[in-house]
C-alpha cells in the first residue's frame, strides 16, 4: 500500500462532519451485524478468509421510501451513521475509500475523509500535488465508498472531481486545529522523503516559525475538490447475501433515475 493510501486530511482531534440541518434524519437504527457461529476450533479459521463471514438482519430498503434526490438521503443515512458512530459502533463515519486513475487508466485508492456535503455534492481537501489530485487533473473521474460495515451499508458514488474556490478552501482551512494546518504545510503529500525525521524537523520549524495561536496562512498548493455525483448507490445488507442495491442515475435534464440492481 503506498503512501498516499495511508493518509488522511486531518489530525485526530480535527472534529468530523456534521450534516446539514435542513435534511431529516429517519429513526435510529440498531446494529445488524452478527459473526457466524464457527465450525470447528476457531484457531484453524483464524486466518482463513473463505471461512470469515457475518450474516446480516436488517430492514429492506425500498424504493418507495427513499428521498428524491440522493443528496438528501444520503444524509438520512449519514445522520445514522453519525449516531452509530456516537454510540461507538463506527469509528470516523466521514471516512471514504477515493478512487482514481491517472491518464494511462491506472487506478489507485486512499482513505480520505469527507469535509462537507451539500446538494452540489461531496467536498474533501488535500495537497494538490498528491497522487489523487494529480490524477483528477488529467482525469476528473472519480469513486467515492462510504463502507459503514457495522451497520451492514455502503454508500457508492461515481461522479467528476473540480477544484473548490479558494475562498471556500480558505474558510475551511481556517476550521483546522493549529497542528493540522501546520502539518498541511510540512508534508509534500505522495513524494518520497529520506526519513521521518525529516518530516519532524519540517513540521518543528513550522511550529517555531507559526506558535499556537498565530494565523496560518493557506499553502499555495493545497486545497478541496467538490465531487459532482453522476450515480449514486445505496447497499442495504440482507440475509442471504440477497442484499438491497438502489442507485441513483443523474439525467440530462437534470433529474434522477433510480433503479434496483441485483445483489
Amino acid at each position: 500500500m503506498g503512501q498516499d493510501d495511508r493518509v488522511t486530511d486531518r489530525y485526530p482531534d480535527e472534529p468530523a462532519a456534521e450534516p446539514p440541518a435542513a435534511y431529516a434524519a429517519e429513526p435510529e437504527i440498531e446494529p445488524i451485524v452478527e459473526r457466524a457461529a464457527a465450525q470447528g476450533p476457531t484457531e484453524d479459521l483464524a486466518h482463513d478468509p473463505a471461512e470469515m463471514r457475518a450474516h446480516y438482519r436488517a430492514e429492506g430498503l425500498d424504493a418507495s421510501s427513499l428521498a428524491a434526490v440522493p443528496m438528501e438521503q444520503f444524509a438520512r443515512w449519514f445522520e445514522q451513521a453519525a449516531q452509530a458512530a456516537v454510540a461507538g459502533m463506527i469509528y470516523e463515519p466521514n471516512a471514504m475509500v477515493v478512487s482514481t486513475a491517472d491518464a494511462d487508466g491506472l487506478l489507485s485508492s486512499r482513505t480520505v475523509l469527507m469535509k462537507g456535503y451539500d446538494a452540489q455534492g461531496f467536498v474533501f481537501y488535500t495537497n494538490y500535488e498528491s497522487r489523487k489530485a494529480r490524477d483528477l487533473a488529467v482525469n476528473p473521474h472519480i469513486s467515492l465508498l462510504f463502507p459503514w460495515h457495522p451497520m451492514a451499508r455502503q454508500v457508492i458514488v461515481t461522479g467528476t472531481a473540480h477544484r473548490t474556490g479558494r475562498e471556500e478552501t480558505t474558510a475551511y482551512f481556517r476550521t483546522r486545529p493549529h497542528g493540522s494546518r501546520l502539518g498541511a504545510w510540512a508534508s509534500a503529500q505522495s513524494s518520497v522523503i529520506a526519513s521521518r525525521a525529516e518530516l519532524d524537523t519540517a513540521y518543528e520549524q513550522l511550529s517555531a516559525r507559526y506558535p499556537e495561536g498565530s494565523e496560518v496562512p493557506v499553502p499555495p498548493n493545497w486545497g478541496g475538490f467538490r465531487v459532482t455525483p453522476r450515480t449514486v448507490e445505496f447497499w442495504q445488507g440482507r440475509e442471504n447475501r440477497l442484499h438491497d442495491r438502489l442507485r441513483y442515475v443523474a439525467e440530462p435534464d437534470g433529474a434522477w433515475r433510480v433503479e434496483r440492481l441485483s445483489p
